[in-house]
């Protein structure tokens, strides 16, 4: 068994080579990273955040005038057809709200330093710009499936690039490899965090090759079974009822952390802010590092940019293309200003990881060390125990929910490349088979921090796909945010945009 992680570790040494160079360059060019400042800004840095800055100011900065209306959309949304703006927003969120939220801020901040979170904020301020665009897009190009709709990334592509099919293809066939790249750390989590909740509630150390895990292992793949297999309507019915769960229980439960230790609130500002602008970070290695940390682990939770949103995006019944993108605006704010920031307040205010030799912090299936924060945090006692349990169940429903979205939107990928049921079938025993790589890890003892390199690298390739497109489609995305903002009444059609939208002319007719 051993031999055979040494196998697929080395194997994940190879693509965090690509990785890295898709993350990093020019920067690992000496005559680039030399130039003051500049030379800290690799071109993914550049393109996620300059992307978010370009759509901002062309769409007035639309992402904090109309959050507002984003919270109306949810308050009163319904559906006739598919699933309802809160049932998109609820969906989308079980996708970004993962274990990245814990791990992923944990490992950012251990690397990168307290500035890290700084930059996790801005490219989440301006990210939420692209979402916008993303999925007003996603929503302007969707297609009627039955009673559901359907569209995304491969759909858009396609209508963008003159109709051609095998973009279509292209681009399904890279949201399927996104998913089986990020299937395995999933997997892994989802089973580790019951061993946590066990360990908590019992106080004894469990071996992972124990029953418990082996149980854990086959209630996951049946329920992943049973829920994903049945439909986006399915799915939605289980996240509508987790998300708001797991998001107000940690939520909660962090805030209760934050006021028990009110006096640690000014150094953890005085933390973030110093080390993200302080002259020598600036001008030094150490402002790179903080700012690629927090861009990248910024875009591994909130997903702007990326695509992988835009079809639980689109496959809602909105009144208006710009009332989803509205809505999942929101979405990433909730993800990184208020999630990722809570994440935040623990590591940082606890000092844990200082200590650590930071890239510890990044071992998958290390949510202790997360808890140990907390744990400086409440001291010891029955407080520490709640909280940690609350924390270990929050994660696995983090990385459950993920399992859901990711499971459901790679069959709809699928079916976007053949509608075959052998195919179909194919495609969902290899994603199951992956997942169980993952949680057989967990199960081996094994920790296989590489597995963090693949979601890495899953992350980039997809956005360097999708940001392009984005530019491609601003003109349409425009185009219907002057008829959003004008609110005549008049309906979203083809004239609108200049282009054919045959969902929104048949609405327009049946109104």
């Amino acid at each position: 068994m051993q031999s055979f992680f040494d196998a697929i570790n080395a194997v994940c040494g190879k693509i965090q080579v690509v990785s890295d160079l898709f993350w990093d360059f020019p920067t690992n060019f000496g005559w680039y990273s030399a130039i003051p400042i500049l030379g800290n800004f690799s071109l993914a840095i550049i393109l996620l955040i300059g992307s978010g800055i370009y759509f901002s100011l062309r769409l007035g900065f639309i992402q904090v005038r109309k959050f507002r209306h984003g919270i109306h959309v949810l308050k009163t949304s319904k559906a006739k057809v598919g699933i309802s703006p809160m049932a998109s927003f609820f969906l989308s969120t079980a996708m970004r709200v993962g274990p990245g939220n814990i791990l992923g801020v944990t490992g950012a901040i251990s690397v990168g330093g307290p500035g890290a979170l700084f930059w996790m904020w801005l490219s989440a301020c301006f990210g939420m710009s692209t979402a916008y665009t993303e999925s007003t897009l996603a929503q302007i190009f969707k297609e009627k499936k039955d009673d559901e709709y359907v569209g995304g990334l491969a759909f858009y592509g396609r209508k963008l690039l003159k109709g051609s099919s095998i973009v279509g293809v292209i681009l399904s066939v890279m949201y399927i490899v996104y998913a089986l790249l990020c299937f395995p750390a999933q997997g892994f989590n989802s089973v580790s965090a019951v061993g946590q909740i066990a360990e908590t509630v019992t106080g004894q150390t469990i071996p992972t090759n124990s029953a418990l895990y082996w149980i854990s292992f086959a209630v996951l793949i049946i329920v992943v079974i049973a829920v994903s297999f049945g439909g986006i309507r399915k799915v939605t019915k289980v996240t509508d009822v987790l998300v708001p769960i797991m998001a107000v229980i940690y939520v909660a439960t962090v805030l209760l952390l934050i006021v028990t230790n009110f006096t640690r609130i000014p150094w953890f500002f005085a933390a973030v802010f110093s080390q993200a602008f302080k002259p020598e970070a600036v001008f030094g290695g150490a402002f790179g590092t903080a700012l690629v940390q927090g861009v990248k682990r910024g875009l591994m939770s909130n997903e702007a940019g990326q695509g992988t949103i835009t079809m639980p995006a689109a496959a809602s019944d909105a009144a208006h293309p710009c009332d989803q993108g509205c809505v999942q605006a929101i979405g990433v704010f909730l993800d990184t200003i208020v999630i990722c920031t809570l994440t935040g307040f623990v590591v940082i205010m606890a000092h844990a990881w200082q200590g650590d030799g930071g890239s510890a912090w990044m071992e998958l299936g290390k949510l202790p060390k997360y808890v140990a924060s907390a744990a400086v945090l409440t001291g010891s006692g029955v407080f520490n125990t709640v909280v940690s349990l609350l924390i270990s169940v929050c994660f696995g429903l983090f990385a459950f929910t993920c399992l859901l979205g990711f499971m459901s939107f790679t069959e709809i990928c699928a079916n976007r490349i053949s509608t075959n049921k052998t195919f179909i079938t194919i495609i969902r025993i290899l994603c199951l088979i992956v997942i169980s790589f993952g949680v057989l890890t967990s199960i081996a003892g094994m920790d296989l921090g590489s597995l963090w390199d693949l979601s890495d690298f899953a992350n980039i390739l997809i956005a360097y796909c999708n940001i392009p497109l984005l530019y491609i489609g601003f003109k349409y995305v425009k185009k219907a945010t002057v008829h959003f903002e004008k609110g005549d009444g008049t309906p979203f059609t083809s004239d609108v945009v200049g282009i054919d939208v045959p969902v929104w002319d048949e609405k327009a007719k049946k109104h």
